[in-house]
């Protein structure tokens, strides 16, 4: 990974519907992240970027939510947004050392997971190596999670393979806070 992105970051004064975004995003003091910075290079990537996203309340539970984006996050070697991840939701997730370390380098089987949480990690796994989820699979998910609940975990699987070819792509330096990624 190079010390600077590919394509430099956008610097203050940023458009203003972009500041708000930021200025909603952000925990005050804390600068807008890099890949946020970037893509805010065009206000239309940016706008388009920021709607797909699925940090809002929605079907699962924010530790759900963060087992899926970590997951999707070590598969792909997203270091970026492994660290941003980590670093600001491990705490509010109560994800131990054993539970980080084991998101990247264990199947869900050899990790410290309940039945719920491994199903969570057995989809991620499935899409990504697959893009497809097999019919027991399926049938153990529905047997445990609600209908949208599956459609936004195959979302967040989608999108964060998308922020992945961003960040990787653009070999989007660490946060200075970031936590790293854990090599198997």
């Amino acid at each position: 990974m190079t010390i600077s992105p590919r394509i430099a970051p956008a610097e203050t004064p940023y458009d203003a519907a972009v500041q708000k975004q930021f200025d909603r995003l952000m925990p005050p003091g804390v600068d807008p992240l890099v890949l946020f910075r970037t893509l805010a290079n065009d206000a239309r990537l940016f706008s388009r970027f920021m709607g797909a996203g699925l940090l809002d309340k929605g079907h699962l539970s924010l530790r759900e939510r963060e087992l899926a984006i970590d997951r999707t996050c070590a598969k792909t070697g997203c270091a970026y947004e492994w660290g941003v991840h980590i670093a600001l939701f491990k705490d509010k997730v109560s994800l131990s050392d054993d539970e980080i370390e084991a998101l990247a380098t264990k199947t869900p089987e050899e990790g410290p997971w309940n039945a719920h949480e491994a199903l969570i990690l057995k989809l991620m796994d499935a899409l990504h190596q697959t893009s497809r989820v097999d019919d027991g699979l399926w049938a153990d998910l529905r047997a445990e999670f609600e209908e949208m609940q599956l459609m936004e975990l195959i979302m967040l699987a989608g999108f964060y393979h998308t922020v992945a070819y961003l960040c990787n792509g653009l070999d989007l330096p660490l946060e200075p806070y970031g936590a790293p990624l854990p090599q198997a």
